[in-house]
């Protein structure tokens, strides 16, 4: 169900969005893309004659915590969506009620931080309940909280049933999963970066029956590199996991999958940006050296594998690219991800790292679609059907 399949003339959208900004020590937003996102599906329902109650949560406080208030965002929201908004400073209740039931159509009410009731997070039936009395319709648009079983996340779409509808936002994330996952025009190729295999082998198992293409990337390719008997210095290795390596190698190659493992490194002599440097073949690492980033070579070889594909999916950096030394292979990923975009293919950027990434270096709005969702797009690409998706699916609940 979508916004399209109901008329909000004169009816209340109670809208979870995912508003949890980043604020900073004067409480101003520092990064407003979850507002603009949910922007679409808010004014969709304004200019269809409808109101809008927005719910969101705000970090995590422990009980109500004026710090984690959302008053702190209604200057930051009113200028994304030019228009004014109310705000009342609680979520459920009689005051709240009333606010709500007093809406016009064309406005806006922004509730206060769900999260100052442990019921929301433990997702209490009654309040959901509660919740449920302030709108018509109720809108899911918060991918970044579709994994939560919480109380307006889950457990209110039990209270609107044949009322209830996916946001344009939540409908863009689960599209471009599919696109990936179901219908991606071949070659399809998935770049895994990250510090750890453990972190990344369930969406290993879930997408080699999907993909082509496996590059590997960060900290994760050096317990891969000594799997096969290379030597990896001093660099991150989970040796409780090299059996592991290999059974996905092994895996990996009964599937018609190549796994592209870099064959350089830009080595250093300590976890640091001014640390000495050189660069090294990624199985000859001398004792005392750790492989941060990938070097010339890889970047030259993995930019060409993507320049073929046709889908692109794009989780966890290269190196450590925090640190400017050790940046490079994960912005020529970007460029070349960016290139191959431009000619045709699509590209889904998701889990926070890479999101992080592609924001600082300027790539966000040079691929098709970057997640706004770090867990819940993980747990997506490991095949999980979503409590905040499934809610709204099953409509015999």
């Amino acid at each position: 169900m979508t916004l399209k399949d109901f008329n909000f003339n004169n009816k209340k959208a109670l809208i979870r969005v995912d508003f949890n900004v980043p604020l900073n020590s004067a409480y101003e937003v520092t990064d407003a893309t979850r507002i603009y996102c949910a922007k679409p599906t808010i004014i969709d329902v304004l200019e269809s004659g409808g109101s809008c109650i927005l719910m969101s949560h705000l970090g995590r406080p422990k009980g109500k915590d004026e710090s984690f208030s959302l008053k702190h965002i209604i200057d930051k929201v009113e200028d994304v969506l030019g228009l004014e908004v109310l705000f009342i400073d609680d979520c459920i209740g009689p005051d709240v009620e009333k606010a709500a039931n007093s809406l016009l159509p064309g406005q806006v009410l922004l509730l206060e931080n769900l999260r100052f009731y442990k019921e929301e997070k433990e997702g209490n039936i009654q309040f959901a309940q509660q919740l449920s009395r302030l709108g018509d319709i109720y809108v899911n648009d918060a991918f970044g909280t579709a994994h939560r079983a919480h109380a307006s996340t889950a457990v209110i779409a039990k209270f609107f049933k044949g009322r209830k509808c996916f946001g344009q936002l939540l409908l863009k994330e689960i599209e471009s999963i599919n696109k990936v996952m179901q219908s991606g025009e071949k070659p399809i190729t998935a770049i895994l970066g990250g510090a750890k295999v453990s972190s990344k082998i369930t969406i290993i198992d879930h997408i080699l029956d999907k993909i082509d293409h496996l590059i590997i990337g960060g900290g994760m390719t050096f317990t891969f590199i000594k799997a096969a008997g290379g030597n990896v210095g001093n660099s991150l290795v989970e040796n409780d996991k090299l059996q592991l390596a290999k059974d996905i190698m092994n895996q990996a190659s009964s599937k018609n999958v190549k796994i592209h493992l870099p064959v350089d490194a830009i080595i250093a002599n300590d976890f640091s940006n001014d640390a000495q440097t050189n660069t090294s073949n990624i199985d000859e690492i001398p004792e005392g050296w750790m492989g941060l980033d990938v070097g010339p070579n890889t970047e030259s070889l993995f930019s060409d594998i993507i320049s073929l594909s046709k889908t692109i999916l794009w989780n966890g950096p290269l190196g450590v690219f925090e640190m400017p030394n050790f940046a490079k292979g994960t912005i020529a990923i970007g460029h070349a991800i960016s290139n191959a975009t431009e000619n045709g293919a699509f590209s889904l950027v998701g889990g926070g790292d890479s999101v992080a990434a592609v924001k600082q270096f300027g790539f966000a709005d040079k691929v098709s679609y970057v997640s706004t969702g770090g867990g819940a797009m993980l747990e997506s690409l490991e095949g999980k059907i979503l409590p905040g998706i499934a809610a709204i699916i099953n409509d015999n609940e």
